[in-house]
């Protein structure tokens, strides 16, 4: 957008999505601690996945949604 000199809008336009997508700041949290015992807990136990690390998790006494977590399993590959 900086390098051709096009206005937001028109960057926007030629990308195909919404202004107000590209100016949105996400108010997600980041989760860095369960990101990091979810690496911690998938590199110990490699042939785990997200449901079973899920249980793990449970019983350590973290409190989280499953689809959150398949989501951060996801990202973190």
């Amino acid at each position: 957008m900086k390098e051709k000199r096009y206005n937001q809008k028109r960057a926007c336009a030629l990308a195909g999505i919404d202004p107000r997508v590209y100016r949105r700041k996400s108010k997600r949290p980041a989760d860095t601690d369960l990101r990091d015992r979810l690496k911690e807990l998938s590199s110990e136990r490699r042939r785990f996945g997200y449901r079973r690390l899920h249980i793990l998790l449970k019983r350590e006494g973290w409190a989280v949604n499953w689809k959150k977590l398949y989501r951060i399993y996801r990202e973190e590959g």
